[in-house]
C-alpha cells in the first residue's frame, strides 16, 4: 500500500516506456513469484531433495552391499577352489593307495597261487613216483608169477634128470651174469 500511494503522488514518469500499472503489475508478479517460490522451496524442494537424499543413500547402501556380497562370493570361491584342489589332490592319494595295495594284493595271491601250484606239483611228482614204484613193483611181482608158471609147465613137460641139471646150471649162469634194475 505505500508503494502504491508513492507511485500515485509521483508524476507519471515512465521508465522504459512503461506506465505506472504495468510496472505494479510486474512488482506484484515478483513478489508472487518470490512468495510462491519461499513456497516451493518450503514444500517441495526441501523434501524433494531429502527424497533424493535418501534414495541416493539406499543405492550407496546397495552398492556397498552389492561390493562387500562380491567380495563375500569371491573368498567362497576361492575357498571353494582350494576345497577342490584339496579333493583332486586326496582323491589322487587314495587311488594311489588303492593302487598299491592293489598291486600288493595281486603279488601275495600270485605268491600264494604259485606255492600252491609248487604244492600240487610235489604232490602230483609223488603220486606218479608212487605209482610207477607200485607199477615196477607189481610188474616184477608179474614177471616172476609168469616164470614160476611157465617153469612149473616146462617141468612138467619133459624133465628128466639129466635135462633138469642141464637147465638148472643154464638158468643159474644166466641170473649170475644180470644185474637187477631198480
Amino acid at each position: 500500500m505505500v508503494f502504491g500511494i508513492v507511485l500515485a503522488s509521483a508524476p507519471e514518469p515512465r521508465l522504459f516506456g512503461l506506465d505506472t500499472q504495468t510496472f505494479i503489475q510486474v512488482a506484484a508478479n515478483l513478489v508472487n513469484v518470490a512468495i510462491l517460490a519461499v513456497i516451493l522451496v518450503l514444500l517441495l524442494y526441501k523434501p524433494v531433495r531429502k527424497f533424493l537424499r535418501k534414495r541416493t543413500d539406499k543405492i550407496q547402501g546397495q552398492l556397498s552391499q552389492a561390493a562387500d556380497e562380491m567380495a563375500s562370493a569371491a573368498e567362497l570361491k576361492l575357498d571353494y577352489e582350494q576345497k577342490v584342489e584339496q579333493a583332486a589332490r586326496e582323491r589322487e592319494i587314495i587311488l594311489d593307495e588303492a593302487r598299491k595295495l592293489g598291486a600288493e594284493t595281486s603279488q601275495r595271491l600270485i605268491a600264494e597261487a604259485k606255492k600252491e601250484a609248487d604244492a600240487i606239483k610235489a604232490r602230483a611228482t609223488a603220486s606218479v613216483e608212487l605209482e610207477w614204484n607200485r607199477a615196477r613193483s607189481d610188474m616184477k611181482s608179474a614177471i616172476i608169477e609168469v616164470s614160476s608158471l611157465m617153469a612149473e609147465k616146462f617141468v612138467t613137460l619133459a624133465i628128466n634128470k639129466e635135462t633138469h641139471d642141464r637147465l638148472f646150471d643154464e638158468t643159474m649162469a644166466d641170473l649170475e651174469g644180470m644185474t637187477w634194475r631198480d
